[in-house]
């Protein structure tokens, strides 16, 4: 990789002595934070209900306006810039997507684009091209209207349309809150999966402390006013909690919290399933390879290797395609997911997760005897240290 892949295309902001104070208020919601969020980095901002987290991200963007202080995007302060030119220049995603109703997915996601006056073909390869990195196909979901999506496609469209204009910094405000966990999963490993390609600046606002270990480069523990505990790496959090008020974010079982600072792409996977296309692969084809190597299940791909279906060989005799043969594959997982979504997506399937690359594509599997394994070795590792430390 070259030097300058390895660049980020985000910018470094800062934020110096910023508080905010709302009329008739005794104290302000937000007081005198400073903090740096580095070029390039995934920066959560947690904390309780009501503690200031969000009140301070919008003032990135000024969506809430500062009462005092500076902040700075690039060296450049949002107070010299007109409003709506900054928020045109920032990313915004937020819980439940924002979507407008009445607009197609193409025109929800050319909303930016649109305002910044950008011509009609630019506007379009460029909706395609995010729609694709956001793992939705263009021509079935282009034309569809928000209420013909599912939560989790609403919020793929959501991060779309927020990254529409290239911006240098994202916002984003629980964004997978209103989802199942297993979708949320899903989004959080997206969401990892599109910043090694683009290393955006983010700042990211959740109540859940495992989301913000998951997901953060650093993360900065919020108290009243928006005070900061503790601003530091999730492996220094979780190793050296601040204060009181960090250990009871950071909670029970710190340890076993270690399985999300670890990615499945740390431990050993498996590529060794019986795989087979149902684009030109017939079940008694299929058959015959499995009854000759002694397989019992195997994996079916679609054109672009992604996984689809699994099938037993006793599935194969009746069935007429492989496109129809056996069951879906439920929940995978992909190289970025932390080895708790991958205990939970093998709990679910009830035996190997599978395990997808950068786009979707099969990779190999996961098993439990790998990640328990990597359990105990925390466990042991963590007995130690207490005995060191006693």
């Amino acid at each position: 990789m070259s030097d300058q892949a390895d660049q980020p295309t985000g910018a470094e902001i800062q934020l110096e002595n910023v508080t905010k104070r709302y009329p008739g208020s005794a104290e302000p919601a937000v007081a005198d934070v400073s903090m740096t969020i580095p070029a390039g980095k995934i920066v959560i901002l947690v904390g309780p209900s009501g503690c200031g987290k969000t009140t301070t991200m919008r003032m990135i963007n000024r969506l809430i306006e500062p009462t005092s202080g500076r902040i700075t995007i690039g060296g450049e302060d949002v107070q010299a810039i007109d409003g709506d030119r900054l928020r045109r220049k920032i990313g915004y995603a937020i819980q439940q997507a924002g979507l407008f109703p009445h607009f197609t997915v193409a025109q929800n996601i050319a909303v930016v684009p649109g305002l910044l006056k950008w011509d009609r073909k630019r506007i379009s390869d460029r909706v395609d091209e995010l729609m694709d990195l956001v793992g939705l196909d263009a021509g079935e979901f282009r034309d569809r209207y928000p209420r013909q999506l599912s939560g989790g496609q609403q919020q793929r469209v959501g991060v779309a349309r927020a990254l529409a204009a290239d911006p240098p910094a994202l916002l984003m405000d629980e964004p997978f809150g209103a989802v199942d966990p297993i979708t949320r999963g899903n989004l959080q490993d997206e969401l990892l999966r599109l910043q090694s390609d683009l290393r955006k600046t983010i700042v990211f606002v959740t109540h859940d402390f495992d989301e913000a270990v998951k997901l953060g480069d650093k993360i900065a523990v919020l108290g009243d006013q928006s005070s900061i505990q503790q601003y530091d790496t999730p492996e220094a959090i979780l190793a050296n909690p601040a204060n009181d008020m960090v250990a009871g974010f950071v909670g029970a079982g710190a340890s076993l919290k270690q399985l999300t600072l670890l990615r499945v792409r740390d431990v050993s996977y498996s590529d060794n399933t019986l795989t087979a296309s149902a684009a030109d692969t017939t079940p008694a084809a299929l058959r015959t390879r499995m009854t000759e190597q002694g397989r019992t299940y195997a994996l079916v791909l679609d054109r672009r290797r992604r996984p689809v279906r699994w099938v037993h060989v006793r599935d194969l005799g009746a069935a007429t395609s492989l496109v129809t043969a056996g069951r879906p594959v439920g929940d995978a997982v992909s190289t970025q997911s932390t080895l708790q979504d991958a205990l939970e997506a093998i709990l679910a399937e009830g035996g190997n997760a599978v395990v997808t690359g950068s786009r979707g594509e099969y990779v190999g599997t996961i098993d439990i005897a790998t990640v328990t394994d990597t359990i105990q070795q925390l466990r042991t590792e963590h007995v130690e240290a207490g005995r060191g430390e006693a």
